[in-house]
């Protein structure tokens, strides 16, 4: 079978959207590929940003190969399915610029994992995989009967079919992934990297998958929740071939980076620099020096809030106080050249108190962010507790309730973010 594997080229006019808006490695299709091409499948792989292609160039190259499947993503990258755009635009457009000659249309991403019927609707997909593609994927080339293929949806006439639960996928097995050196020759950025001595192209890996924690802001109820490790030398092996083609920082994606002690004796050993994201309590002082030691440059510590009664609304089942929490980062501090402690708004922190807070931790070298909007992704608790289990509306309802309980929001959204029918004014089933 001939695959198509799409990354669409994102814009973010008017979106609420949280991510970076850099390129970055799509790991979900890189995997996708490695057990595609293992089974025999022919496979086109293909990125807008990293590739400089607008959605007209994509569909151009998508028709010219002529595939019996098309697999399009509706988030940019499994490092931003967590805060994914709200609105199907990009990938709408794609898929119709490709026109007929896509073969059979698969959507991939937390769009379909949450809401499959709409998703199908605004895409004009045939079928959404539900939770973590790449096993589904495969699973899909490998049969030609779907309806028998689980953790997907597809609509049957008018009726919408939902065959299983959402798909965690076994991780722990996954390959060493091998990246096309002009897409890593065109990858100059460093993802949440902010020190001076910035050498090499960057790079995006996964060590582990999922997070034991359920923080009520936190979207990953369908799909990247279970923690699970990957084995630990496909991801040394990966690191390697990267290093030798001349990258000279990665991040790792892991929704928790936990100390691993293997595998920071093995980076200590490497001429290489790196990113996590992290829990602060979960780190001892020894092995924070150690993770400075093993190059670690950048530290985005979710703190969330400055206050234990603000952590407990939040479901951090956090140990520490918030001294203790402080002095940790700021002996992160001491050994890593950035530490961020990241802070969303919460209404039990009293401004005064962040206000004390994030200047202590500034005035020691930790950046502490103005604390941001929280937005109810339909994959997150907090959406379920203030609306039950998502409906076809879950997207417009958390874009609505977002827009009229703030009047100020992200510093990265330069303008009031649209509403989502105006963004999705161009999708199919708009």
């Amino acid at each position: 079978m001939k695959v198509a594997l799409v990354n669409p080229c994102w814009t973010y006019e008017g979106s609420i959207y949280f991510g970076c808006r850099h390129p970055h490695l799509p790991l979900e299709l890189g995997y996708s590929r490695a057990l595609l091409e293992t089974d025999g499948h022919e496979v086109l792989m293909l990125d807008g940003q990293l590739q400089g292609l607008d959605n007209h160039a994509l569909a151009g190259r998508v028709r010219e190969f002529a595939p019996d499947m098309t697999v399009v993503t509706t988030a940019p990258t499994y490092l931003f399915w967590r805060c994914a755009p709200p609105e199907l635009r990009v990938p709408a457009e794609f898929l119709d610029l490709v026109g007929a000659k896509r073969g059979r249309t698969v959507a991939v991403g937390p769009h379909g994992s949450v809401t499959p019927g709409p998703t199908l609707r605004k895409l004009g997909a045939d079928i959404v995989v539900r939770g973590e593609c790449e096993e589904v994927v495969a699973s899909l080339a490998r049969n030609e009967k779907w309806d028998r293929i689980k953790s997907t949806a597809y609509f049957s006439g008018e009726q919408l079919v939902v065959n299983g639960p959402v798909h965690a996928s076994s991780f722990v097995d996954h390959p060493a992934l091998r990246w096309p050196r002009d897409w890593l020759s065109r990858h100059e950025h460093h993802h949440h990297r902010f020190d001076d001595d910035q050498v090499g192209l960057g790079a995006e890996v996964e060590a582990s998958r999922g997070c034991p924690y359920n923080c009520s802001f936190c979207a990953k109820i369908d799909y990247r929740d279970a923690y699970r490790r990957r084995n630990h030398q496909a991801v040394v092996d990966e690191i390697d071939h990267l290093i030798e083609q001349g990258v000279g920082y990665v991040y790792f994606i892991d929704e928790i980076f936990l100390p691993q002690k293997a595998l920071l004796e093995a980076l200590v050993e490497r001429d290489i620099r790196f990113g996590v994201q992290t829990r602060i309590d979960l780190w001892k002082p020894d092995l924070l020096e150690l993770l400075g030691a093993a190059g670690c440059v950048s530290v985005e510590a979710g703190l969330e809030s400055l206050t234990v009664e603000g952590r407990e609304m939040l479901a951090k089942r956090c140990r520490l106080g918030t001294e203790e929490l402080v002095e940790l980062l700021i002996r992160a501090r001491r050994h890593i050249p950035f530490v961020q402690a990241n802070l969303i708004g919460v209404i039990e922190d009293e401004q005064e108190l962040v206000d004390y807070w994030r200047g202590h931790l500034i005035a020691n070298g930790v950046w502490a962010n103005e604390p941001v909007p929280l937005y109810p992704y339909p994959s997150s608790p907090r959406y379920r507790e203030l609306w039950g289990e998502p409906d076809d509306h879950a997207w417009e309802r958390a874009h609505e309730h977002y827009l009229a309980s703030f009047h100020t929001f992200s510093d990265i959204q330069e303008k009031r973010p649209r509403p989502l029918a105006e963004l999705e004014a161009s999708c199919c089933g708009a």
